[in-house]
C-alpha cells in the first residue's frame, strides 16, 4: 500500500501528461503578481515558492511556502474573469509546470478520474490551511507564532541534540509575515521562548529545544506533517 505522500505524487504526475510548459525562475522572480490576469494552473516541479498578500499598510502576510508538489493559482480555474488574488515569488531557483485554464478545464470534462484527482489534491490544500486558521483563531498571536514554528520544524526540521534544528534561515520579519503580527510582537514572544529554554539561535538557524512545550500551549491535534506544514 502507498503511503500518502506515495498517493499524491503518482495523482499529480497525471497532470504532467496534459499539456503544458514548463517555466523556471530565479530566486525573487514572480511567477505572477496579485491583480494579474490569471491564465495557468501551477504544479511546483522544484524550488520555493512564497505566496503571499501585500496590505495597503505595507504589510506583507505570507500565506505558504510552497513546494515540490505544491499547486499555484487554483482559486480562479472556474471564473468568467480570472484574476491571481496572490503574489508568488521565487524564494529559491525553481521549476514549475503551468496548464493553461482552458485546457485543464478540457481534460478534466474528459476524464472524471483526473478531475476527482484533482478534487482530492485541492482537498488536501485546504486542509493545511484550515488548519492554520484554527490556531490563528483560537490561540491569536501565540498561536500563529507556535504553529508557524511547528510547520517549519516539520518541513525543514533536523533532529540533532536532543531538539529540532530548522535548516533554512529565516528573518524575524520573515516569521512575523508567516504569523500575521507585527514584528515587535513576535520579537517579544522569541525572547520569552529564549528565556524558557524552549527555542535557541545557532548559526542564525532557529533551534527548538522542547517543541512538546509549543504543541501543548496551541493544544496540537497532532495532524500529521502531510498536513502540519509550511506549505
Amino acid at each position: 500500500m502507498l503511503a500518502e505522500g506515495e498517493k499524491m505524487d503518482s495523482m499529480i504526475r497525471q497532470f504532467y501528461e496534459i499539456p503544458g510548459k514548463v517555466v523556471t525562475l530565479k530566486a525573487g522572480e514572480y511567477l505572477f503578481h496579485e491583480g494579474d490576469h490569471a491564465r495557468y494552473f501551477y504544479f511546483v516541479r522544484s524550488g520555493q515558492i512564497f505566496i503571499t498578500k501585500f496590505a495597503e499598510s505595507g504589510r506583507v502576510l505570507s500565506l505558504r511556502l510552497a513546494t515540490r508538489g505544491s499547486i499555484i493559482g487554483e482559486l480562479p480555474l472556474y471564473e468568467e474573469n480570472p484574476i491571481y488574488i496572490f503574489n508568488a515569488i521565487a524564494q529559491s531557483p525553481s521549476e514549475v509546470y503551468a496548464i493553461e485554464f482552458p485546457t485543464l478545464h478540457s481534460y478534466l470534462e474528459k476524464k472524471p478520474s483526473l478531475a476527482i484527482n484533482l478534487l482530492k489534491i485541492i482537498g488536501m490544500h485546504m486542509r493545511k490551511q484550515h488548519s492554520k486558521f484554527r490556531d490563528l483563531v483560537l490561540y491569536g498571536k501565540k498561536g500563529a507564532i507556535y504553529s508557524t514554528l511547528i510547520r517549519f520544524a516539520n518541513s525543514y526540521g533536523q533532529e540533532v541534540d536532543g531538539g529540532i534544528l530548522i535548516t533554512v534561515p529565516l528573518t524575524n520579519q520573515e516569521l512575523a509575515n508567516y504569523s500575521a503580527t507585527a514584528r515587535e510582537s513576535l520579537n517579544r514572544m522569541l525572547g520569552d521562548l529564549r528565556r524558557q529554554n524552549v527555542i535557541d539561535m545557532r548559526d542564525g538557524l532557529i533551534f527548538i529545544r522542547d517543541i512538546n512545550f509549543l504543541k501543548q500551549e496551541i493544544q496540537c491535534e497532532n495532524c500529521g506533517r502531510e498536513i502540519c506544514n509550511i506549505e
